[in-house]
């Protein structure tokens, strides 16, 4: 994976989590969403790795992330609005760096949301990618817990 700086919420305020932190030594399911509160990021996308969270580390999974081009603060109340909890580390990518450094940028001006990440999933053992996958464009397909669980 691209090295690069995430912002997180900590018990203490803003923070910064770098790659190297999230990915070195664990295996890591890194998902990436268009936006927080957006309709199939927050209705299906995402609820599907909280419920299905226990399955994951049973097989293995060592943490569950989700970034998303929006700023920390954001990423932090839709945790909260969601219940993510400590099942998975929602992670802000307020300018987009890390998904252009991934290649998963997308130009959503037409809809007024700027530059967002295609949704997608990675499944990151050590920092080196085992598996991706990226849905099609208004697709949510291949990047589902349901999908990763055939994977893993």
């Amino acid at each position: 994976m691209p090295s690069g700086v995430f912002g997180v919420m900590t018990a203490d305020g803003p923070g910064a989590l770098s790659s190297e932190e999230l990915f070195a030594g664990k295996k890591v399911v890194f998902l990436t969403m268009p936006g927080a509160f957006t309709p199939t990021c927050s209705a299906r996308h995402l609820p599907g790795f909280i419920d299905q969270y226990a399955e994951l580390i049973k097989r293995g999974v060592d943490e569950v992330a989700c970034l998303a081009v929006n700023d920390l603060f954001v990423m932090d109340a839709w945790g909260k609005d969601l219940g993510s909890g400590d099942k998975v580390r929602l992670l802000a990518d307020g300018n987009a760096d890390y998904s252009k450094a991934l290649g998963i940028e997308v130009d959503s001006r037409a809809f007024g949301m700027g530059l967002r990440s295609k949704r997608s999933v990675f499944i990151v053992d050590d920092g080196i990618v085992q598996y991706v996958a990226i849905d099609d464009p208004g697709k949510f397909e291949v990047s589902s817990v349901e999908a990763v669980l055939e994977k893993i």
